[in-house]
């Protein structure tokens, strides 16, 4: 069964028009995309909206849920660009915890998918 994502290029495309039009042109080679990966979204996002203050994103924080994608495309991102996890965690406005949490669950599923009895 496949699952059911929101349509962000539709979306953003409709904020960008009703909201603030004067974006456009930040936004656009973003937009052209195909397909906007989670990295994307949380680019778009910050570009309308700029930063938010410390209650708006402990708000959003709280209902924020990652996919197994979203999870390797961070993990990536990390190793790409060789931060640890406290840096991590605070470009991607997540707990320590929860970076070093996935870590190891990836670093685990590594190990018990290459073991071959």
């Amino acid at each position: 069964m496949e699952k059911l994502q929101p349509d962000y290029k539709r979306i953003y495309n409709d904020i960008i028009i009703k909201r603030c039009p004067e974006n456009k042109e930040k936004c656009l080679s973003i937009l052209r995309k195909k397909d906007l990966s989670f990295l994307d979204v949380i680019k778009l996002n910050s570009l309308i909206f700029g930063s938010q203050n410390r209650e708006n994103n402990v708000l959003n924080q709280r209902h924020r849920s990652y996919d197994q994608s979203a999870i390797i495309e961070i993990l990536n991102y990390q190793k790409k660009n060789n931060l640890n996890n406290i840096e991590t965690a605070r470009y991607f406005k997540l707990s320590r915890n929860t970076v070093a949490k996935w870590r190891k669950l990836s670093q685990n599923m590594l190990i018990t998918n290459n073991y071959k009895p």
